[in-house]
């Protein structure tokens, strides 16, 4: 482009002349350069084009790979036959000047022009460019997870020219048994209706299994995998103040995003309020008012009022027991008690649930001021999340608080034996209390054993786990776990949110497919896995900062109730989630939500 970049490329090339052997300089070369049609190398190119490997290629075949490089685009033999065949016939011409052909095979390769496959038979010897082949790739959703992740680390560049050898963390026969479950669930349904699952091992972080859909083939998005909110916005577009940013807007984050913007998570959320809170020092005994209703502080009108399913109460519930049946009117207010001060700064509730969650590894959990405008409805799960981070987030609880960040990435090499990346043997990092996380995933056993997900949840081994229903039923959730494998199962449509019609049943809640989805794969899954039993939890500790009594958006302070043992309430009205009715704005709106319709 300028003198100075040539003198600097001839310099580099000189040192590189004296270090290197030429043979060896064009052996690099021809490894990664592009011929077109998506081939990158010769070797790759001789596969794509003539069905064989480079060491087999004739003269001519060899000719026409040559004939390419400088101009792919243009030469190309599938775009532009008759250029491809000019620049053969140039290449084999100065073959024979070079004395690196005889006559007689210059003549004979002359003799053999270009054809495609496409055409039909030749009308005599040619040199056949076959049709490209559409392979269709074992484990795809797997495959283009592993993709996206490389990129988002080295580059397109790197990834599909640096010669990179990747070893994964794929289990092959725990993905067939995740495509198999999450077929089998579909059928007899038609798209755009979904299902994803991921699963994690909780003690490596490594991603054993993923899919995506129900069909790559057809839909090339991964809605297993998320995406990243927009920074929000009020009237005329000005931007909200973000308390809390999702760790996705950092450059450095490397997110690995594909399946749109992710979906609401419903109650299955809940389990970061329940960490944030025993944080902070409420235990699992604590008791609340678990009424059928309850309105926030300066709450104006039926909008900003919380529900519970079919308006189930049961007078007063501990934490525990409101975590089984999944009570609304319990959680919309506890993530307002759960505030606390740090260096005599006073951080609410809403804030602490959503810079837990981030730490657990929600890639799309913020916090804004917009948020305040529906209340406790931000603990019902209003936040797009995907299933890979909530798999990855749930596995923290299974290994007692210390994470490991997702990968399908054991071990990357590139192609001068450099070790890029090496997941083999990361320390794990403590993102939550060995306490805090002990409690949550007994607290979430009952889940299965006595609430929402019992009668369909139960694998005959220890688990934890969480049903989630968004509004209208529109996207339906269970995350569970046991001490060696985190999965999640998501349901719901690809296009956009709206009431489940799963072959006729409009009132498809977490604890019905979702988690009869799960229970299915787990059992098969862990079938050869010994049972592990999951570790005693030892008692809720007060909290090393001030518990502050958050503020209502009104202002008034809602304080902590007091420790009360009680009997377990009944067992539940129905197989259903509860429903988080009013909590359908996934990104902070401007005005108070509209009153959503009677589930």
């Amino acid at each position: 482009r300028t003198i100075s970049r040539k003198i600097r490329e001839a310099i580099l090339a000189s040192q590189l002349d004296r270090q290197t052997d030429k043979d060896e300089i064009l052996y690099r070369y021809l490894s990664i350069v592009y011929l077109g049609d998506g081939a990158y190398g010769v070797g790759a190119a001789s596969e794509s084009y003539f069905r064989k490997p480079v060491s087999q290629l004739n003269a001519s075949e060899a000719a026409t790979l040559v004939g390419v490089i400088p101009a792919p685009s243009a030469r190309a033999p599938r775009d532009d036959l008759a250029n491809a065949e000019s620049h053969r016939k140039l290449v084999l011409d100065e073959m024979l000047d070079q004395h690196r052909l005889d006559q007689a095979t210059h003549d004979d390769a002359i003799a053999h022009p270009l054809w495609l496959e496409s055409n039909g038979a030749p009308p005599g010897p040619v040199t056949t460019i076959y049709d490209q082949q559409k392979s269709q790739t074992q484990f795809p959703y797997f495959v283009d997870y592993v993709r996206r992740y490389l990129i988002a680390r080295y580059g397109a560049d790197k990834v599909f020219s640096g010669g990179l050898q990747v070893q994964t963390t794929l289990s092959p026969e725990l993905q067939t048994q995740a495509e198999q479950t999450v077929a089998n669930e579909l059928k007899g349904t038609s798209a755009p209706l979904d299902m994803a699952m991921v699963a994690v091992e909780p003690p490596t972080g490594y991603v054993k299994a993923i899919v995506g859909g129900r069909d790559f083939t057809k839909a090339q998005v991964n809605l297993a995998l998320g995406g990243c909110p927009p920074r929000p916005t009020g009237l005329g577009g000005k931007p909200i103040p973000v308390q809390v940013e999702p760790s996705c807007w950092s450059p450095d984050a490397h997110t690995v995003t594909g399946g749109g913007t992710g979906r609401q998570p419903g109650s299955s959320y809940k389990a970061f309020v329940l960490a944030a809170a025993y944080e902070q020092g409420i235990t699992p005994n604590t008791t609340y008012e678990a009424s059928s209703s309850w309105s926030p502080p300066g709450c104006r009108g039926a909008d900003c009022v919380v529900h519970n399913f079919e308006d189930e109460a049961s007078g007063r519930a501990t934490l525990k027991e409101a975590t089984w049946h999944s009570y609304n009117t319990v959680y919309a207010p506890l993530i307002r008690e759960i505030g606390y001060k740090q260096s005599g700064k006073a951080v609410d509730g809403f804030i602490h649930t959503a810079q837990l969650a981030k730490k657990l590894g929600v890639t799309s959990s913020y916090y804004s001021e917009g948020f305040h405008q529906i209340g406790g409805n931000y603990a019902l799960g209003v936040i797009d999340v995907s299933p890979l981070d909530m798999a990855a987030a749930y596995g923290v609880f299974a290994n007692r608080g210390l994470r490991q960040p997702p990968t399908p990435v054991v071990k990357v090499i590139d192609g001068n034996g450099n070790v890029l990346e090496d997941n083999s043997a990361r320390e794990p990092q403590r993102v939550l209390d060995e306490t805090v996380a002990d409690n949550v995933t007994d607290t979430l056993r009952g889940v299965i054993e006595n609430g929402t997900g019992r009668t369909n949840g139960n694998i005959g081994r220890p688990a934890a786990g969480k049903t989630g229903t968004a509004e209208s039923y529109s996207n339906a959730w269970f995350v569970g776990f046991t001490p060696t494998l985190s999965t999640s199962v998501w349901m719901g449509y690809s296009d956009k949110p709206r009431t489940i019609n799963y072959k006729g049943n409009m009132k498809i809640a977490g604890g019905t497919e979702p988690t009869k989805t799960w229970a299915t794969f787990m059992k098969s899954a862990l079938k050869d896995v010994p049972v592990t039993e999951f570790s005693q939890p030892a008692p809720i500790k007060a909290p090393a900062t001030d518990v502050l009594a958050a503020r209502g958006v009104a202002g008034a302070p809602l304080p902590i109730r007091p420790q009360q043992e009680r009997k377990p309430v009944g067992t539940p009205t129905g197989d259903y989630d509860h429903v988080e009715r009013g909590a359908q704005a996934a990104t902070p709106a401007t005005t108070t939500p509209a009153a959503p319709p009677p589930p």
